[in-house]
């Protein structure tokens, strides 16, 4: 276990992390033309046509009369990587079944390289949507989820997390010191779910519990809505049960698959 920060391999191809660098734009801005991926990396228009073209020739980006954009080819990827997951697999119609009794939305999350990462989301009935994407790889320290993973991680794996990714602010919720964050995540880790109270997004609060399987920590996964209906009565009351439920289903599922 691992991380692997951006830049840090001499071996690695410039062109190739030029053409991912590429990438990035197009998804960030949906359909661009060659002068704003110029504009946009500080690199010469006839570089920015070079890499467009490329991609376009292997199939991963699309021309069209606006513009370049990303095809299809990379949900097929996307699509194939999240299959593959044990844990995917083991969850998705658990998932389904949880934002439907809480009404709420529903993620299963990972960790990959030190980030937190969306795999799975289902939105119940009275859901509101937290502008958190399937695919999305952030903070760990920001979400229930991502705190309920790190909860159990080896300690010097979390020392790795902070020391690469720091404890940036995303509101005035945030935990950024690095004490605190120790005391949280033991306290998680003790009473077995972790609450996340608009550390993320103002308004929005969730609690999630980590899927252990063989005693490692394979996901996590949480119910997040608005701060007024997921309030700590409810919590203890209601969704903690659906939670804990769900996750020992998962985790029989998963040793069984």
């Amino acid at each position: 276990m691992g991380i692997t920060e951006p830049g840090a391999d001499d071996s690695a191809i410039g062109a190739v992390e030029r053409t991912f660098a590429v990438v990035g734009v197009v998804r960030e801005r949906g359909t661009v033309r060659i002068d704003d991926v110029a504009t946009a990396l500080d690199i010469p228009t006839s570089t920015a046509h070079s890499h467009l073209k490329t991609l376009e020739s292997v199939g991963y980006v699309v021309q069209g009369s606006d513009g370049y954009r990303l095809s299809c080819r990379f949900l097929r990827d996307g699509v194939a990587v999240r299959q593959r997951r044990t844990v995917y697999r083991a969850t998705r119609t658990e998932i389904d079944a949880l934002a439907e009794s809480t009404g709420e939305v529903a993620n299963l999350g990972i960790e990959e390289n030190g980030q937190r990462v969306i795999l799975y989301q289902a939105e119940g009935t009275e859901a509101v949507y937290d502008n958190a994407p399937i695919g999305e790889h952030t903070e760990m320290h920001w979400t229930a989820l991502g705190k309920a993973i790190l909860a159990h991680l080896p300690a010097d794996y979390v020392d790795e997390v902070v020391d690469t990714y720091g404890l940036p602010r995303a509101t005035q919720h945030t935990i950024t010191d690095r004490d605190r964050l120790g005391r949280e995540l033991a306290r998680i880790e003790d009473r077995g779910y972790a609450i996340e109270d608009e550390e993320r997004r103002e308004g929005i609060r969730s609690v999630a519990a980590p899927v252990v399987v063989d005693e490692r920590v394979v996901g996590s996964i949480s119910v997040s809505g608005p701060k007024e209906r997921l309030d700590d009565e409810r919590i203890e009351a209601e969704i903690l049960p659906e939670l804990r439920n769900t996750v020992n289903v998962v985790e029989v599922k998963y040793a069984y698959d």
